[in-house]
């Protein structure tokens, strides 16, 4: 395996924010804050934050459930200390209980395999790794409606009534944008055309629909099931379905950016670019967005992990461009990890299992002013992209 030079933390590969000192300080403390909440997670992964800055944990398929295995991923790259290798490795069952499990299965495969498996395999070159990411790519290009051109978001499980087996038929998501990464990793890896083809078909898909004419978006979409048709747009954890949710924005933002990294289509990068610019528009005065940008209440709940993705997906912006234009992008991500950094970060607070407060897991369904393990995985990737790093397992 290839291990970082001692001085990593000063060694960035691209041109770094003018910021730089201040992220630096703050990598470090998010990597000694992982190192000291091993011995309390054990191979537990964090769901959602609870009283006193604990962590609750995943059940096991979570959709979450990788989101500490990134972290740690990142920790490795970072350090080379081989704490942080074996404490992803040991990971690992419960990765293959997902692939045993092909009911459980959805959209989120990406996720869960691209910051665990895939992490695995560029990092070590680890074979089994490789074998269980191009498993759980067969998984996810499985859920690709041709007729359509979408990856089905959820299951409609015979445990569930009938109004949600509805509510999910035909329906994808902004989330999926982010997910396609590990389609786009399985084509590069094998040369199947199918798992690239469904990878752009869902991204154009989205573009063409997700995305309203004035750049915001909807959280989600709905098709027939049989002919494929367009019917509506709607939302599922935003404020209303004519809204826009900050975290679906995020999502697309992040997700269409390192499309267009992986691809070379400045379609995809042009998409990310007034996708940022709009939520750069709606933010107004703000440095961390309002949950949803519909809503106009100043005591609103805020997102923190919608900062946080982003902000690194500003960063891959950022990359793709030139100069001045780089530069402008830059100052975009920063602002945002300034925000997260002056009224989010709770990597020094002794009591804090993890790193950001203040995330909107499901605003209407209760969950907000919160950790979430997603909003602390894309804080480190957003911070490690701020220094210059261009390394990472999407």
């Amino acid at each position: 395996m290839k291990m970082p030079t001692d001085n990593y933390f000063t060694n960035a590969l691209r041109p770094a924010s003018l910021h730089r000192a201040e992220h630096q300080i703050a990598l470090e403390r998010c990597v000694g804050k992982v190192r000291k909440t091993l011995p309390l997670m054990g191979v537990r992964n964090p769901k959602i934050g609870i009283d006193n800055l604990k962590w609750s944990y995943c059940a096991p398929g979570d959709w979450v459930i990788s989101f500490m295995s990134g972290q740690l991923w990142l920790a490795l790259q970072l350090t080379g200390d081989p704490v942080f290798l074996n404490a992803a490795r040991a990971r690992r069952p419960a990765f293959r209980d997902i692939l045993r499990n092909r009911r459980s299965q959805n959209h989120d495969l990406g996720f869960q395999f691209s910051l665990s498996c895939v992490a695995d395999w560029r990092m070590t070159g680890a074979k089994e790794a490789h074998d269980m990411a191009l498993d759980a790519a067969r998984g996810l290009v499985t859920r690709y409606c041709p007729r359509g051109r979408y990856i089905q978001a959820w299951n409609a499980l015979a445990s569930q009534d009938s109004t949600r087996a509805k509510f999910v038929a035909g329906r994808m998501i902004a989330d999926t944008m982010q997910n396609l990464a590990l389609l786009y990793w399985a084509w590069n890896e094998t040369g199947n055309a199918d798992f690239r083809d469904a990878a752009d078909g869902h991204a154009e898909t989205t573009a063409q629909y997700l995305i309203r004419q004035d750049d915001t978006s909807f959280h989600t979409f709905l098709f027939d099931v049989v002919t494929g048709e367009p019917i509506r747009g709607e939302t599922h954890q935003g404020f209303a379905h004519d809204s826009c949710w900050s975290r679906g924005q995020a999502w697309m933002i992040h997700g269409f950016a390192q499309s267009a990294r992986t691809t070379g289509n400045n379609v995809y990068l042009d998409l990310a670019k007034r996708l940022a610019r709009k939520a750069e528009a709606l933010m107004g005065d703000d440095d961390v967005p309002v949950w949803d940008f519909s809503v106009s209440d100043s005591n609103a709940p805020r997102d923190s992990s919608a900062a946080a993705i982003m902000a690194a997906g500003i960063y891959i912006i950022a990359d793709l461009s030139d100069n001045e234009e780089s530069s402008r992008w830059k100052s975009q991500a920063d602002r945002l990890i300034g925000g997260l950094l002056r009224s989010c970060d709770i990597s020094g607070n002794p009591e804090s299992e993890g790193l950001l407060a203040h995330g909107a897991a499901h605003v209407t369904a209760g969950y907000s002013d919160t950790m979430l393990p997603y909003g602390d995985y894309y804080f480190m990737e957003a911070l490690m992209r701020s220094l210059g790093h261009t390394d990472f397992f999407w």
